[in-house]
């Protein structure tokens, strides 16, 4: 090693002892870079919100990605989003930078955002899994994976084992029965309770607003409205001035962690994402990312997720045969636990074993309507038959 090398590699010790002298903070810095431009609030709400970053938290370096401002962070400067994003990659894949945020960025299939909100209820933080991207093309498919992304990203914001819940949308019985097949196999998965009397994993719009789950786990477009509205309803939706961002995107064999910012994302919302795309480069989110994968793996995933998107042996049924309708009963007896979109099949099943019964929403979702008395009975015919059914829907 030559004279020069020696004295630089001294120098360099002695600059960072000084820093850590004059901050209190030991060890590396994270550095976390966020592209400028592209913004519907203009470039300095970008800036101003990453300077506010760096000021908050002396132990991350933000650095700035595109058009050359006056600002005293570092900056690499290119000119465009298409050239913002190029060079995004490469600060990235070269380990200069150890996360990036950005807005308009296209993941590939497979790779979906993780935000993060404050619910008005109880003022909670909550992750809203997904909230851009496209997991799956399949619906019930990309919201079993969404799922995994949301506990990959707690986890590496250091909740251990954060609590669950799926949002009552349609699939959502489909989703929770995936996720219950893979806790039968080994995979470890913290459901929640909704807040409400009748309780159960698939939650109801008051626990989005008290933040009842950790996890919120719903489809991406759901997921983008409900962050446009966490953020921006106390400014009547021209700004988000509340909440962390869309997160990052997560994906199996996915390892850049790029976070996602609204160009209506205000001042505060681009502070926090930073703050956030930190704290998964020092709770080393890819690494949790590949550990969550290969238990899930190990637990059947794949399999699971393809029994989900074959073709459903009850629908083939329906199309080849003609179920005729017993004669009509009162019909105030009632189950739920049926997915939407599997409802009308299990209306046919009961009618092809004898049992009047109607299709129906009742407060936590579809119901099955059937005569009080053959309750139980109908209860077990669609059991048999495949369909998760619940209790009687209280209101």
């Amino acid at each position: 090693m030559s004279d020069n090398n020696i004295k630089s590699m001294i120098g360099k010790v002695f600059n960072d002892i000084a820093d850590a002298m004059q901050t209190g903070q030991f060890g590396e810095k994270v550095r976390v870079g966020i592209t400028v431009a592209g913004s519907e609030l203009g470039i300095d709400n970008i800036v101003k919100g990453a300077e506010i970053a760096q000021a908050r938290d002396n132990s991350i370096e933000v650095v700035l990605i595109g058009p050359k401002v006056e600002s005293k962070l570092t900056q690499y400067n290119v000119e465009g989003e298409d050239a913002q994003h190029k060079k995004m990659e490469e600060l990235l894949d070269s380990g200069e930078i150890g996360a990036c945020v950005t807005m308009h960025y296209n993941f590939p299939i497979g790779v979906s955002t993780v935000g993060r909100v404050i619910t008005p209820g109880h003022g909670k933080e909550m992750f809203i899994a997904t909230t851009t991207g496209t997991s799956s093309p399949h619906r019930v498919e990309a919201m079993v994976k969404n799922g995994i992304y949301g506990i990959i990203a707690a986890k590496a914001m250091g909740i251990e084992n954060p609590t669950v819940g799926i949002l009552n949308l349609d699939g959502a019985r489909q989703v929770e029965r995936a996720f219950k097949d893979l806790i039968s196999r080994g995979y470890e998965v913290n459901f929640t309770e909704s807040g409400r009397a009748d309780g159960g994993s698939v939650m109801r719009g008051n626990d989005l607003l008290t933040g009842q789950p950790d996890i919120m786990i719903n489809d991406t477009l759901t997921g983008n409205i409900l962050m446009k509205v966490f953020s921006s309803f106390t400014t009547g939706g021209s700004y988000e001035a509340q909440g962390f961002g869309y997160g990052p995107g997560i994906g199996e064999d996915y390892d850049r962690t790029i976070l996602i910012l609204s160009r209506a994302s205000g001042t505060p919302v681009v502070a926090n994402a930073i703050g956030y795309a930190a704290s998964l480069v020092r709770g080393n989110v890819t690494k949790i990312a590949k550990e969550e994968f290969e238990k899930a793996n190990k637990a059947g995933l794949k399999d699971i997720l393809k029994g989900l998107t074959k073709d459903n042996k009850k629908a083939e049924v329906k199309e080849e045969e003609t179920v005729e309708a017993p004669p009509a009963e009162t019909v105030t007896g009632t189950i739920n636990g049926i997915d939407i979109m599997e409802l009308e099949d299990a209306v046919k099943v009961l009618w092809k074993n004898g049992i009047y019964a109607e299709s129906g929403m009742g407060c936590t979702g579809p119901i099955v309507m059937v005569n009080e008395a053959k309750l139980n009975e109908a209860t077990k015919v669609l059991a048999k038959s495949g369909y998760a059914v619940g209790e009687a829907d209280p209101c």
